[in-house]
Formats: structure tokens, sequence, C-alpha cells
């Protein structure tokens, strides 16, 4: 129980620590926009879907539902992360602040997580599978 009050402790502190940080910057305003859009992502986009694909799993019967829902975490968070680059006007004046094809790369990322989505569960099937035929009674 101590260490729970202490890890607590440690968040209110660092969160006391970030508002004074965002009370001493010039136009508090816009950290506070992006802080709130990304609660506003989670909360009204990225959470939902991951309970509505949850719930399918569950309704087509599938035994591995926190696969599917796993890879839309991460695949979420990633997606929030890459959001700045991703939103970037046009053309940047200086070539080297965001060199990279940011939105070509978010795509071979989106497409990696479902790859190794589909495999991990192909996997355990598989394996799954197997082991049932191994028990199995012979005749």
């Amino acid at each position: 129980m101590g260490l729970r009050y202490a890890v607590g402790g440690l968040g209110l502190a660092v969160m006391a620590f970030g508002g004074f940080l965002l009370v001493r910057e010039p136009e508090p305003w816009r950290i506070a926009l992006w802080l709130a859009g990304g609660v506003l992502v989670h909360d009204g986009l990225i959470a939902p879907l991951v309970i509505a694909i949850g719930a399918l799993c569950a309704a087509a019967g599938l035994r591995l539902r926190g696969v599917p829902r796993a890879a839309l975490v991460v695949a979420g968070s990633l997606t929030v992360i890459a959001l700045p680059p991703l939103l970037r006007p046009g053309g940047v004046a200086n070539a080297s602040v965001l060199p990279l094809d940011y939105p070509r790369n978010w795509l071979l990322a989106m497409g990696a997580i479902g790859v190794l989505m589909a495999a991990y569960a192909g996997t355990r099937a598989w394996a799954r599978a197997r082991r049932r035929r191994s028990t199995a009674p012979r005749s």
C-alpha cells in the first residue's frame, strides 16, 4: 500500500511540474489544446474502436480477442505520435526538418502491425490445432 501512495505522490509531483511549465509558456492554450485533442482522439476514436473490435471478435467466437485489440492499441498510439509530421503543412523552408516520407512510413508501420498480428494469431491457431491432434484419442 505504501508503494501505491509513493507512486501516486510521484505522479502528482510530475503533473504539478508539468502544470508549472505549461503556465510559464507564452501561449499555454496551444499546448492545452493539443493535449485535449489527444484525449479526444483516444476517448472518441481509439477506445471505442478497440472495444468494438473486441465485441465483434467475441460475437464471432474468436478465441484470440486480445490480439486484434493489442494491435489496435499499438496502431492507435503510433498514429497519435505520428500526427504532427502527418498533418504538417505542404512544404517546409528547411528540408532537413522533416526529411522523410512520413505518410508512407506510417502506412508501412500499420502494415507491419497487421502482418505481425496475423502471424501471431495464425501461429497460435496452428499450435492449438496441433496440440488437439496430438492429444486426440487414436483409433
